[in-house]
């Protein structure tokens, strides 16, 4: 498709939508404080998780790109998501997405037995929920930035493919451990719960029904049962309470579409070639 022209908007500083509704009743000091830009897909992944566990958190919104001090107290890299810990003395912190979820995942089945994984009698099961989200890391998230920040013709159709490819692995992912366990953990099943996995994919699969759709003019995979878990997990209200509305990723991912000099530390990693930071 013709490329679109940058007309040089920049990323926004303020949920809006369902998200700001969200981010206004988590307004005050609380137990946990998570730092996070109403953008990020690394946040949200975090942001969902604690919705759907009922915790105790403070959100507050961060412009990432001034790395202000309070950020860098919790965050060295200056890299959202960050977690601070108020209840220990002195307050500690946590950061990469990856480590908090595990994290809060730990929390809340400790304090309130709740969890993302299935039950510690399918240790085979949590093994494969985990290959899925291992998967969304290595593959589909680098994957989705190779594409959105593709120039030429040819370099979008490959990444459109390697996206594609993407999917389709997590698919065949699913469905082994729909096959081989019996804990109906994950969106995938009609009558699953919230996965660990669910929560690191959602992100990126919401984006690309806007943002890559938009720049890139790409359509997900038709397949009945991915269609039908793209909509379970898209409605699901933890997930659903943390997203914005389509304009504010539109206008924060141009700088993306467009490959801008320094968007971020992720999109200079995709460029040469490094892993994500």
């Amino acid at each position: 498709m013709a490329q679109k022209a940058d007309s040089g908007k920049s990323y926004h500083l303020k949920c809006t939508g369902d998200a700001l509704t969200t981010a206004d009743a988590h307004s005050e000091l609380a137990t946990l404080t998570l730092f996070g830009s109403c953008f990020c897909p690394f946040v949200q992944r975090v942001w969902a998780a604690l919705e759907e566990f009922g915790l105790d958190y403070h959100y507050y919104e961060i412009d990432p790109y001034k790395k202000p001090p309070e950020l860098l107290e919790v965050s060295p890299k200056g890299l959202v998501p960050a977690l601070k810990l108020n209840y220990t003395t002195p307050p500690r912190a946590l950061n990469e997405s990856t480590v908090i979820l595990e994290y809060l995942e730990d929390f809340a089945n400790r304090g309130l037995g709740k969890t993302l994984l299935p039950p510690l009698s399918d240790l085979y099961g949590r093994a494969l929920v985990r290959l899925q989200a291992d998967h969304v890391n290595r593959n589909l998230v680098p994957a989705f930035y190779r594409y959105l920040q593709a120039q030429d013709t040819e370099h979008q159709i490959e990444g459109g493919k390697e996206f594609v490819a993407a999917i389709d692995g997590l698919v065949q992912l699913f469905e082994r451990a729909e096959k081989e366990s019996d804990s109906k953990v994950g969106l995938w099943h009609a009558e699953g719960k919230l996965s660990i996995a669910d929560v690191m994919a959602g992100p990126w699969l919401f984006r690309a029904t806007n943002v890559l759709t938009h720049y890139r003019g790409f359509s997900l995979p038709e397949g009945e049962k991915f269609r039908a878990y793209l909509d379970r997990l898209l409605n699901y209200p933890a997930f659903k309470r943390t997203c914005s509305t389509e304009d504010l990723y539109l206008e924060s991912y141009e700088r993306y579409a467009h490959n801008r000099p320094n968007t971020s530390q992720v999109a200079n990693a995709i460029n040469t070639g490094r892993g994500l930071p």
